[in-house]
């Protein structure tokens, strides 16, 4: 008897034994084999003044600047049509009335008549007042869309996450995996007789920094105070989950309505119930504008704010 305990474990210690050998060369494997991670840069290029710009030493987060000179911004390489957009930001800090940070997507580099576009923006605000947060939709170079909200924390204060899922069902805009605002399509109607919904066009990814003292701040009664200056918006963390549209070139596969991607799944059409909640505590809480809501600017509410309602009430 105790002969075979003996042996029982000397054969699990050399079991033991072999799987910490496995497990050692899985992970110096997994090391090995583990690419390096994308600078920032990899992925943008800037647009406007270079000296404006400046970045860590791991080349992963960038600072944009803006003085009493000029402002800067980036754009992505690529353009892509659908998918998932994320980005963390950590705002202008202290007195930045009048600056606007922009976080956005847009099928044109110059900001052409007939542009689609989707539109985080920042807009300033004179110190120990909430930073307002400013989405918009532009089809076809039409927007006036605007939604507005405060923030619920401080987003000068640490890095937070904002992103864009698009797909042909609809435009949703997060913060921080909290959906502040649903951009829905009209799924009874041919995509092409849909006036209001960006489904066609590619677009970039961009960011910029720029004084707007003259509508960004109390509509424009707060001015820039360039004493402040440099203001100084801060990125990192860039992800697209998303189908890249090759320059030049012909539509890819993901460009249909494959069901290929999880973007373009059943459970990313709608939001959930746990994200239903939380869009609904976001419309009581924080928000401070809604164009749908605005009868000198709409006497008869566009299309889509009925089916936002429809959306709502299901």
């Amino acid at each position: 008897m105790g002969s075979r305990r003996r042996d029982l474990v000397a054969i699990l210690a050399a079991a033991v034994a072999s799987v910490a050998v496995v497990l050692s060369c899985l992970s110096r494997g997994a090391s090995a084999a583990a690419p390096a991670a994308s600078s920032f840069g990899d992925n943008f290029e800037i647009t406007g003044a270079e000296d404006h710009v400046k970045t860590s030493a791991d080349g992963q987060t960038w600072y944009l600047y803006l003085d009493n000179k000029t402002g800067v911004g980036f754009q992505t390489k690529e353009r892509y049509l659908f998918g998932w957009f994320s980005m963390k930001l950590k705002l202008v800090g202290n007195d930045s009335a009048g600056v606007v940070t922009a976080y956005y997507m847009c099928s044109d580099v110059d900001a052409a008549p007939l542009r689609d576009e989707l539109d985080f923006e920042f807009l300033g605000n004179r110190t120990g007042q909430p930073y307002i947060i400013q989405t918009n939709v532009y089809h076809n170079g039409v927007g006036g869309r605007e939604m507005r909200h405060s923030l619920w924390f401080d987003p000068t204060a640490d890095f937070h996450t904002y992103a864009i899922l698009w797909n042909a069902k609809h435009i949703v805009f997060f913060v921080d995996k909290v959906p502040i605002r649903v951009y829905p399509n009209d799924a009874s109607k041919p995509t092409s007789s849909n006036g209001f919904f960006p489904i066609s066009k590619p677009m970039y990814i961009f960011s910029s920094i720029w004084n707007a003292d003259d509508w960004a701040t109390r509509g424009g009664l707060e001015k820039t105070d360039w004493a402040k200056a440099p203001f100084v918006s801060s990125y990192r963390d860039f992800a697209a989950d998303a189908c890249a549209w090759p320059a030049g070139g012909a539509p890819p596969a993901c460009a249909a309505a494959t069901g290929a991607s999880w973007w373009d799944q059943p459970p990313a059409w709608a939001l959930d119930e746990a994200q239903r909640l939380d869009n609904a505590w976001v419309g009581r809480n924080v928000l401070i504008y809604d164009y749908c809501d605005d009868r000198k600017r709409f006497p008869t509410p566009p299309e889509e704010c009925a089916l936002r309602n429809a959306g709502n009430a299901s």
